[in-house]
């Protein structure tokens, strides 16, 4: 299975001006170096990413705890993408996932493992592995 992404960028880095567009056709938007370096309103590739990290972590840890017979009423996560320097150039230097779930009777500690597996196990996570990726758990049997 693939997916898709484009994205068209005309001018120069900080003049210029591009739109992203799913391949679905689901979601496009316009992108500028404001938009992504100064918090002009507007999207970016980091947004993305993170909003792929939520939905990707928030159905792997939906899946881990219907395979260890709980199933969530929700679950709610948000990913932040932190872009900073990395030496002389930008980059990805971590990702915060904070995700809110409601597992009826489910223990604590069994809620925090199939948490942790989760984050492990989504191919996001996976995908990124080359950035710190930290979690914080909150919700459980509510």
């Amino acid at each position: 299975m693939d997916r898709k992404g484009m994205a068209r960028w005309t001018g120069d880095l900080k003049q210029g001006s591009g739109t992203l567009r799913l391949g679905s056709g689901a979601f496009e938007a316009p992108y500028t170096f404001a938009t992504r370096f100064e918090n002009a309103p507007g999207t970016n590739p980091e947004e993305l990413i993170a909003a792929a990290h939520a939905a990707c972590y928030s159905m792997a840890f939906a899946a881990g705890l219907s395979r260890a017979g709980f199933v969530p009423q929700s679950v709610e996560t948000t990913a932040t993408v932190h872009l900073g320097k990395i030496g002389e150039a930008n980059g990805i230097t971590g990702i915060d996932l904070v995700s809110h779930a409601v597992v009826p009777g489910i223990s604590a500690e069994l809620f925090r493992q199939i948490g942790e597996e989760a984050k492990a196990g989504c191919p996001v996570s996976r995908a990124l592995s080359a950035v710190p990726i930290t979690l914080t758990l909150t919700g459980g049997a509510g």
